[in-house]
């Protein structure tokens, strides 16, 4: 289904029509701080974030858009609520997509500015639909919110822009009930051919919140659906890069970064290979540019074999560990120095 949604331009980037998976976040900064939303951008940008969306909640926001984006190297988009002027002055400041609900941006005339605003300045439009804001008379007549509420809901919002004579449109629908979001984008992939923006929207704190997003994203991925992904996450956006990469590349569609894989510890471990893991997998994130498999293992009964699976690894016990590369053991070191043996060889690797 991928393959087949429309390609949209959106500032440097293009989603749908079988291009590949773009990852989203949001900032939680104010955006009229400039330096401190360029900031948290650059940190995005860095964990691997392809499109951020700020709010432009105020005209100050709406303004800043041509200040931040001068700074940074990614798209941004503007989010709107309520206000329709001030998706015309974030478009008018360099915003690269908008993100509106048309049903509560107003009546058709101020919908009808908006698009011709984004028509002027070749600008795409995102739809948004959440079900906590699901319009009263498609609860009732569905008894409920549902998926086929939510589905409807986002095509009269699509069919509106159309009248207008618009079509660079991206679709959001979104849900915290993971099924029903699940079966919401089931149906409407086979109704439209835009490009979706797949999420689990308010999926919670760091542990929950990826639980839902695996599950809900990765069944609706795994069918060839979706063009743009957010892990919505209560924290710091960088964790929602990180997870989203993550997802993407357990599902086979991304590659390229370092697999970390390491063992979940039991009586036999005698090193800290928590910490260890943990050091390794922040370490992992500064070489993207490899493609390699690094093992991470505890004890002397799998630890050596599996390390050898991999292309690095390490297998630690009593106070010591061995030095793994493409299943030869390279050294003994004492554990203290396994940290830093191993990132000598991620400095070196095929150079």
């Amino acid at each position: 289904m991928r393959e087949h949604t429309k390609k949209i331009q959106i500032g440097n980037k293009v989603i749908g029509g079988g291009s590949p998976i773009l990852i989203q976040s949001m900032t939680n900064t104010k955006t009229e701080d400039v330096d401190a939303t360029v900031e948290q951008i650059l940190k995005l940008e860095k964990a691997g974030c392809d499109i951020i969306r700020a709010t432009a909640n105020n005209e100050e926001a709406a303004k800043a858009f041509g200040q931040i984006k001068k700074r940074i190297h990614i798209p941004i988009v503007a989010d709107i609520h309520f206000n329709y002027r001030l998706a015309i002055m974030a478009m008018e400041n360099g915003a690269d997509k908008i993100r509106i609900n048309p049903g509560n941006i107003g009546g058709k005339d101020r919908i009808k500015e908006v698009v011709e605003a984004a028509k002027a300045y070749h600008v795409p439009i995102r739809v948004g639909v959440n079900s906590g804001s699901l319009e009263k008379e498609l609860v009732e007549k569905y008894h409920g919110v549902t998926a086929e509420g939510l589905v409807e809901s986002a095509l009269d919002k699509v069919h509106l822009l159309e009248e207008f004579g618009f079509e660079d449109i991206v679709i959001s629908i979104k849900s915290s009930d993971v099924l029903m979001c699940v079966k919401a984008h089931e149906l409407i992939a086979e109704q439209t051919n835009y490009p979706l923006h797949v999420g689990i929207t308010e999926a919670g704190t760091i542990t929950r919140g990826n639980i839902k997003s695996a599950v809900g994203l990765g069944i609706i991925l795994n069918q060839g659906i979706g063009d743009t992904i957010r892990v919505s996450l209560t924290g710091d956006p960088v964790n929602e890069v990180v997870s989203a990469k993550l997802i993407l590349k357990t599902l086979g569609l991304r590659s390229g970064g370092i697999e970390v894989v390491s063992c979940p510890t039991c009586g036999r471990t005698s090193i800290d290979l928590i910490g260890l893991a943990n050091k390794v997998e922040n370490l992992a994130a500064d070489y993207e540019h490899l493609n390699i498999k690094l093992a991470v293992m505890g004890c002397v009964v799998n630890g050596p074999g599996e390390a050898k699976e991999a292309d690095l690894g390490i297998a630690g016990g009593n106070g010591e560990g061995l030095l793994i590369k493409k299943g030869e053991i390279i050294k003994k070191v004492p554990e203290d120095q396994l940290l830093t043996v191993l990132e000598e060889e991620l400095k070196n690797w095929e150079k």
